[in-house]
């Protein structure tokens, strides 16, 4: 994937970043499937956002027990039917401790969502520093950050997330620990994307004619290379957001990532396979929650990519035989289009 951004040409840039915006929504708002999942993700954002509110309407919070909604005598099994769904708990009860499963299932999209939005800033600040640095740095500082990046780029994420968050002390907040492990180990493919960008456009004549004028070399970054990098920055960093939930996910689910009582949907996960036949909601409710958080921000980040390429744009409608732009290519060019065209 990596390599295909590397591929990508540089990005027209426009004189204003107002006019550059329209063009972009207007690429975005002809692809519905983006829209769809950008009004997901919308929705998910803002219940995030509420969770206090939503917990505060049921009645509820993520960390009470309730021990008289679960059965002692079945090994912890919520009482009433569908999980001890009512009234008073919307979405039924967790095994063994009797916690509101709604509040908890709300909440956790505001860990997940948080953590991963966190560490994507931390990537793509660091990513973006150290291959802009790189790029425009001298020869030693280039091969010196080049070998640190290839470093990073082979780490594996989910060993070295797994060997530092066994080792920190349980008392550091762990939201805040994952998101940091997360940030600063995997944002070498960023800082790769961002320096190969960056030589592309240094060869460029607007930049060229920039230093001419006596301008820095920080300065040139600044005003003349950033803009240039936003297209490509935005789409690996819409690309990022799927991977960290996945990553925060996994290693809540293997025990070394948030801990109770705090609430995170990888977290949850942990035991729920073993409840899946007396309260199959506990699995699937944070199970689905995450699966239609990845796919969302997957298709949103692949409608950004083609609404801040228009060449992608160009190459998917080639070959559709649309009527309308038959009709289209046939104004133009004062002929009536073949009857019968595909």
């Amino acid at each position: 994937m990596s390599e295909a951004l590397v591929a990508t040409q540089v990005p027209e840039v426009s004189a204003s970043g107002t006019s550059g915006a329209l063009r972009f929504w207007r690429r975005l708002r002809t692809q519905r499937a983006a829209l769809v999942a950008a009004s997901v993700v919308a929705l998910l954002v803002l219940i995030a956002l509420a969770a206090p509110l939503l917990t505060a309407l049921e009645g509820q919070d993520p960390t009470t027990y309730h021990p008289s909604l679960v059965d002692s005598a079945r090994g912890g099994v919520p009482v009433g039917s569908l999980g001890g769904i009512g009234a008073d708990h919307w979405l039924g009860v967790e095994p063994q401790t009797g916690r509101d499963l709604f509040a908890r299932l709300v909440y956790g999209a505001r860990v997940s969502l948080g953590v991963a939005l966190a560490a994507t800033v931390i990537q793509v600040f660091l990513g973006v520093v150290i291959g802009i640095a790189s790029a425009i740095g001298a020869g030693w500082v280039d091969q010196l950050l080049s070998r640190i990046t290839d470093i990073f780029v082979a780490m594996p994420l989910m060993i070295m997330s797994l060997a530092l968050l066994a080792i920190v002390p349980s008392s550091f907040p762990r939201p805040v620990l994952v998101t940091l492990v997360i940030g600063f180990i995997a944002w070498g493919n960023i800082a790769k994307i961002v320096r190969a960008q960056t030589l592309t456009l240094k060869g460029l004549d607007y930049v060229s004619a920039a230093r001419l004028s006596g301008w820095g070399t920080w300065r040139i970054a600044r005003r003349e290379l950033l803009p240039g990098l936003a297209a490509p920055v935005i789409t690996y960093a819409a690309i990022l957001m799927p991977v960290n939930i996945s990553v925060e996910a996994a290693l809540s689910f293997l025990g070394v990532g948030v801990k109770p009582p705090t609430p995170s949907w990888g977290q949850m996960l942990t035991a729920a396979d073993v409840w899946y036949q007396a309260a199959p909601q506990y699995l699937l409710l944070p199970a689905g929650a995450l699966f239609v958080t990845v796919l969302a921000l997957t298709v949103l980040g692949d409608g950004v990519r083609t609404a801040l390429d228009p060449r992608a744009a160009s190459r998917l409608r080639v070959g559709t035989g649309s009527k309308r732009e038959a009709r289209a290519a046939g104004k133009d060019s004062g002929a009536a289009p073949e009857e019968g065209s595909a």
